[in-house]
């Protein structure tokens, strides 16, 4: 009987340990490097972020881990321009969860809040601020402009929900055939257009150098004239003859 009291002894021993060791389990949560964790007990939000690493909780609590590093999201869409041409772009926006507002994100809109918010709004932007421009913008160095309009916009929306717009890039932009070679004729005849003015502009500065320059001949030349009078000729020669008559005879 003595060595039954020890086995239950020793078995109730072990089962307080693993009993402790459950606890401690349940107690504990590990978020992962580039998240925060939001606490659901049983419906209801703690406002208390988790930070990464161990973090002691309430058992029973359920952790959603949510990441705050940059994210990408990618969009397609084929939209109107201002001309109404329909043009297809791929657009990346570059996001992230503010670490502060993930609590009240998952209470308003949930954990899948890319899908909800993010996403329709950027399809909506793309389109609204497409409009705006003619087809020429998007396939010149003046995209750029597009995307930094489309960058205020999105910005501007999704800040009040605790997410953070971070950069806009148009990655592609596909136009009908016939304006993608309409485009690109009158390109090339701005370029040339350009190099002629540029080849007319040297040549008008060089015929004005050389019109100054001959007007300086002239110029002088008009004052050596003025400064050779009449008598200055006469009086020339005979300075030279009395010069002769003056000279030593050699012997």
């Amino acid at each position: 009987m003595r060595w039954l009291f020890a086995a239950f002894g020793g078995f109730r021993v072990g089962f307080l340990v693993l009993l402790v060791l459950l606890v401690v389990y349940l107690s504990t949560t590990v978020v992962p490097a580039g998240h925060v964790g939001v606490q659901d007990f049983f419906g209801r939000v703690s406002d208390r972020i988790l930070s990464p690493g161990i973090n002691l909780i309430v058992p029973g609590t359920h952790v959603l881990k949510f990441s705050v590093q940059t994210r990408e999201l990618k969009e397609t869409a084929a939209v109107p321009t201002s001309e109404g041409l329909v043009v297809n772009l791929d657009v990346s926006l570059l996001f992230r969860l503010r670490p502060e507002a993930a609590a009240r994100v998952y209470k308003t809109v949930g954990s899948r809040f890319e899908g909800v918010v993010i996403d329709p709004q950027l399809r909506s932007i793309i389109r609204d601020v497409t409009a705006e421009y003619e087809a020429k913008f998007l396939y010149s160095a003046s995209r750029e402009v597009v995307a930094q309009n489309m960058f205020k916009h999105i910005h501007a929306t999704l800040a009040p929900r605790g997410i953070e717009a971070e950069q806009v890039l148009l990655r592609a932009v596909q136009l009908p055939p016939l304006l993608t070679t309409a485009i690109q004729e009158k390109l090339q005849a701005e370029q040339q257009a350009q190099r002629m003015r540029f080849v007319l502009d040297r040549e008008r500065q060089e015929a004005e150098r050389k019109r100054m320059e001959a007007q300086g001949i002239a110029d002088f030349q008009s004052i050596v004239a003025r400064g050779i009078s009449p008598e200055l000729l006469k009086w020339r020669p005979s300075r030279s003859r009395t010069s002769s008559r003056r000279a030593p005879t050699p012997r």
